[in-house]
């Protein structure tokens, strides 16, 4: 969580602070960012970093969930319909946004390996976000085939559907 100093900061600055943040995420993996070169961009002093945020994990998830508020990503919807809209929403809401080189370096380098921890997800649930998650790396790594991950997804939600009636 951020800190409160960094949330009563003058506007002009924080949006200076928070471009500076998607410029270094967008364009490195988190192992790999680099707390000075932030400062750099942002124009703030080192100890200034670290009164807003603990340390680069934490403002990698401020600036990550940022993008998805932006995004409006819900893909915690209940139908394979459902998800299947969501996943196609949030694919292209990413590719137009400002936000799209973080969405794809979170997810084709810095997420932790998939894993749902709610051990009682049914099968069905389970593999619907599995696939919906997977259609997502696909899309964003190789946005001009999004349409065939796509489709893909539906073809599969579709053979789900059959196999559980």
């Amino acid at each position: 969580m951020v800190s409160q100093t960094f949330k009563n900061l003058a506007p002009l600055k924080k949006e200076r602070i928070t471009a500076a943040l998607l410029t270094e995420f967008s364009t490195y993996p988190l192992k790999d960012a680099q707390v000075a070169r932030i400062v750099k961009d942002a124009q703030i002093a080192r100890g200034a970093f670290y009164k807003y945020f603990t340390d680069l994990n934490e403002a990698y998830d401020y600036i990550y969930h940022l993008a998805l508020v932006d995004i409006h990503a819900d893909l915690k919807s209940s139908s394979p319909q459902e998800i299947l809209k969501a996943t196609r929403d949030f694919i292209t809401a990413s590719l137009k946004s400002p936000y799209y080189d973080l969405l794809k370096l979170h997810l084709t380098v810095n997420e932790l390996p998939l894993a749902f921890a709610d051990p009682n997800l049914s099968t069905t649930r389970w593999v619907l976000a599995t696939l919906s998650h997977q259609t997502l790396k696909e899309a964003l790594n190789d946005p001009k085939n999004k349409e065939l991950y796509l489709t893909r997804l539906e073809q599969s939600i579709t053979q789900l559907e059959l196999s559980d009636n």
